[in-house]
């Protein structure tokens, strides 16, 4: 028997496809392969990697607590040099508020007696401008309105003064005006003054057809502190001008 060929159309070739999947699953076969192998240099390698990054880790933190040890070191308690610097500083304030001090009592002092001064210049004048005016309407009443100044045996003397002057004085409708020109303290020791007070005084009457006359006084006052108050307890005429124009 001839040997029969097989026809063409039986042939059995393995087609494009069938290849691809052939292909495909030797791949994956190859990468599953791949994925089991572990390199052992590899994994030393992340080790090595993870050993060094523990080992910075415990750097930094060896570097915190040193940190934190300079910082407590840089904070030392106050030395003795410090302490003696502080106490010689403290001192030397101490010293130049009381040299201070002790030049501003005498300043002081001194403001405190002019005040004084003042005080009883300005009550001398007072009272003789009140002591020494008064009109045919009022003069009634002067002795009430000087008492304010007067103490002791000089404020009854001068009342009983004034008194006797009231009914003539208003007979003959006397005005008398006081202007005080000057006034100094003449003495200050403790509760104890004596005052100089210089005034121009005018005296106007009908029966003169109001020509005035006038005198220049001068008077020494002597005054006593009575707590806030300076009252005053004796006067004295120092000068007295007869300053009225004479017409002949």
């Amino acid at each position: 028997m001839e040997d029969q060929q097989p026809a063409t159309g039986d042939l059995t070739e393995e087609s494009p496809d069938s290849a691809s999947a052939g292909s495909a699953a030797l791949d994956t076969d190859a990468a599953e392969a791949a994925a089991a192998h572990v390199d052992p240099e590899a994994s030393d390698g992340d080790d090595e990697n993870a050993g060094a990054a523990t080992e910075s880790d415990e750097a930094a933190d060896a570097q915190a607590a040193d940190e934190a040890v300079v910082g407590v070191k840089q904070w030392r308690p106050v030395s003795k040099w410090s302490a003696i610097t502080a106490g010689v500083g403290a001192a030397l304030f101490v010293g130049s508020a009381a040299f201070a001090g002790a030049m501003m009592q005498p300043y002081l002092t001194d403001r405190a007696t002019v005040a004084t001064k003042l005080r009883v210049a300005r009550t001398a004048a007072n009272a003789i401008t009140t002591l020494w005016t008064y009109t045919p309407q009022n003069i009634d009443k002067l002795a009430d309105r000087a008492s304010q100044y007067l103490s002791g045996d000089f404020e009854a003397a001068y009342r009983k003064y004034i008194d006797a002057l009231v009914a003539p004085n208003k007979q003959a409708q006397i005005t008398n005006t006081t202007q005080v020109v000057g006034a100094a303290v003449e003495s200050l020791t403790g509760s104890d003054a004596t005052a100089i007070v210089y005034t121009n005084t005018a005296s106007t009457s009908p029966t003169t057809k109001d020509v005035p006359s006038l005198k220049y006084l001068s008077y020494r006052l002597e005054l006593q502190r009575d707590h806030a108050r300076w009252l005053v307890t004796k006067m004295t005429t120092i000068t007295s001008l007869d300053l009225t124009p004479k017409f002949n």
